[in-house]
């Protein structure tokens, strides 16, 4: 009996310990929405350079941190780890994987969505303060002809100024494109969309250069890596929502954005963001 309790004794006391230890390595974020979420201290990586994305930097073109954020998704979806995270249903039906080769894979963030800098040694609680929503990673079939439009819907509010920040939320950072946008040409707003938004009447201001390096095609089917928001139409996103709905590969992942950055950062840059990254790569080009 003594042999026993000794037993269970020693079982309590190493319950404890490990309790005590994940204590030890965890701790709580509260986000926008007012989600406790639990963060892994254990985590920690280093920005050579400063990555700008707070006083609304990544609303009044392309910064660095956008350009980093938008990469890693991209690189999710390339790399292949996205096929880990469909949906039960989606598996069941088929959809297990990127249907689009790396040349026609391209990625979309707002800048609204991008709220803190990255600075020096980081962890996920800062991390999760650039982008403090639980967005989950989507992706979203579309025509080149709707990219277009939905570049040109996401750039309506530039220039940028304090007045229209929160109409510039909606502008795009992008990894696997380049585009123009020429605020010398005035947005043709079509039918009232959300608190700031309009529709595209027509497409005036928005020129895609390049994808991945190849011509733009407006025919061609693209997989645009995003967020959930947008999937469902967030901001100026209507043409994201339409889009989706129009094809039912498109879907909304298991995968949390922010552990999809942390994975690129890990996997893909061995915990350190460097001289790629010192500056904007030349993605955007706002005239």
């Amino acid at each position: 009996m003594k042999t026993i309790e000794k037993a269970l004794a020693l079982i309590l006391v190493l319950c404890l310990c490990c309790g005590l230890a994940a204590a030890a390595f965890a701790s709580t974020f509260t986000d926008a929405h007012g989600n406790v979420i639990e963060l892994d201290d254990t985590l920690e990586a280093y920005a050579e350079n400063p990555l700008f994305g707070a006083e609304n930097a990544a609303r009044r073109g392309e910064t660095n941190l956008g350009d980093f954020w938008a990469d890693a998704l991209r690189w999710f979806a390339v790399s292949g780890r996205i096929n880990e995270y469909f949906e039960e249903d989606d598996v069941t039906a088929g959809n297990t994987q990127i249907e689009a080769d790396a040349d026609h894979i391209v990625a979309l963030w707002n800048g609204g969505n991008l709220r803190a800098d990255l600075e020096g040694k980081f962890d996920m609680e800062e991390l999760a303060q650039v982008l403090p929503y639980p967005n989950k990673v989507a992706v979203v079939y579309m025509t080149g002809a709707q990219l277009k439009e939905a570049l040109e819907a996401a750039s309506q509010a530039l220039p940028c100024t304090e007045e229209n920040a929160s109409a510039c939320a909606s502008f795009m950072q992008a990894s696997g494109l380049k585009y123009t946008v020429d605020t010398a040409q005035a947005y043709d707003p079509g039918e009232a969309y959300g608190d700031h938004w309009f529709r595209a009447n027509s497409l005036s201001r928005v020129t895609i250069d390049e994808v991945n390096g190849q011509p733009f095609d407006e025919e061609a089917v693209y997989a645009v890596i995003t967020s959930n928001a947008n999937f469902n139409g967030m901001d100026s996103s209507y043409i994201f929502k339409e889009a989706a709905e129009a094809n039912e590969k498109s879907t909304i992942t298991t995968a949390v954005v922010r552990d999809v950055v942390w994975l690129y950062i890990a996997e893909a840059l061995n915990n350190v963001i460097g001289e790629a990254y010192a500056q904007p790569q030349g993605r955007i080009n706002v005239k």
